[in-house]
Order: structure tokens, then C-alpha cells, then sequence
């Protein structure tokens, strides 16, 4: 089954690299590709803060699965932690996929960032617990992300019970 899904990530160092994994159900059919996206990047832009997060709450409505794509300064973007903040207190399907080992337009690929999901923390009984230690995450080159990407956003999908 296609999921619904947000993706998150830095749009200036990082929309070329995020096309790609955007895009990448054109060769597959929706249903294979395991996912079905409504994110208009360039609109939000326009927008002050309030209107940003106003356009990430309609996003996150009726999404199953929110995905951090992790380039080189995402941890950084104030709101890609936004994101990952409301999409967890939402009890949406979470996951990160790195994306530095991917070329850019130069055929080019970047550093290593630090994982974003590591900045949140919960209570779990006597002990502190990253977000990092609940949800996974995933190199897009390595992990061999066209194949198995809708595997991982059913997988996130289920953990969510969605």
C-alpha cells in the first residue's frame, strides 16, 4: 500500500540530492515506490514563521510517515527539528535517511551531518532516550535506498501502528 508522507531537510544545500529520492517512483509504479507525496517546497519559502509551521501542520495532516533527509547541515535547520518535534508528539512513522553519500548536480558529494533526531530526548522510565535510539535511519547509497525505500516507510509506518 502507498503511504503519505513529509519529507524533511535543508532545501538550499540539499533539493538536488532530495529530488532524486523524490522522484524516484517515476521508474516504479506509485504502489512500488511505497509512497505518495504533496509537498510544494517553493510556496512555504514565501511565508513568515508562523505560516511556515502553519503549512508544516497541514502537511503533517493525514501523513503516515515523516522522513529526514540528512545532508551535511540538517541537524542545524530550525525548522527540519520542527518537523521531527511535531511529527513525533503526532505519533507519526518516523525516519532518517542520510544523503551525503548521494552526487549533487557537480557530481559532487558532501560531509557527513550529525543526525538531527539526536537533539530530542524522552522519559522513559529512570532513563533518558534519544530519538536516535527510536527511530532509524538509513544511507540512501549504501542501504540501497531505491530498492528498499518502501520498505522503510512501511516499516516506520507500522511501528506508528499507522
Amino acid at each position: 500500500m502507498a503511504r503519505r508522507v513529509f519529507f524533511s531537510f535543508h532545501y538550499l544545500n540539499d533539493i538536488w540530492r532530495v529530488s532524486q529520492i523524490r522522484n524516484s517512483w517515476v521508474t516504479q509504479s506509485r504502489e512500488t515506490a511505497g509512497f505518495w507525496d504533496s509537498a510544494d517546497w517553493e510556496e512555504v519559502k514565501r511565508g513568515g514563521d508562523e505560516s511556515i509551521k502553519r503549512w508544516i501542520e497541514n502537511q503533517l495532516n493525514g501523513v503516515s510517515v515523516s522522513i529526514v533527509l540528512i545532508g551535511s547541515e540538517t541537524a542545524n535547520r530550525k525548522y527540519v527539528l520542527h518537523e521531527i518535534k511535531r511529527s513525533h508528539e503526532l505519533s507519526k512513522g518516523l525516519l532518517g535517511i542520510w544523503i551525503h553519500n548521494m552526487r549533487d548536480r557537480f557530481g559532487d558529494t558532501s560531509s557527513k551531518g550529525n543526525n538531527p533526531f539526536n537533539q530530542f530526548y524522552i522519559e522513559e522510565g529512570n532513563r533518558r532516550k534519544s530519538l536516535s535510539e527510536i527511530y532509524p535511519t538509513y544511507n540512501w547509497v549504501t542501504d540501497d535506498g531505491y530498492s528498499n525505500f518502501s520498505g522503510w516507510i512501511e516499516d516506520a509506518a507500522c511501528a506508528a501502528g499507522r
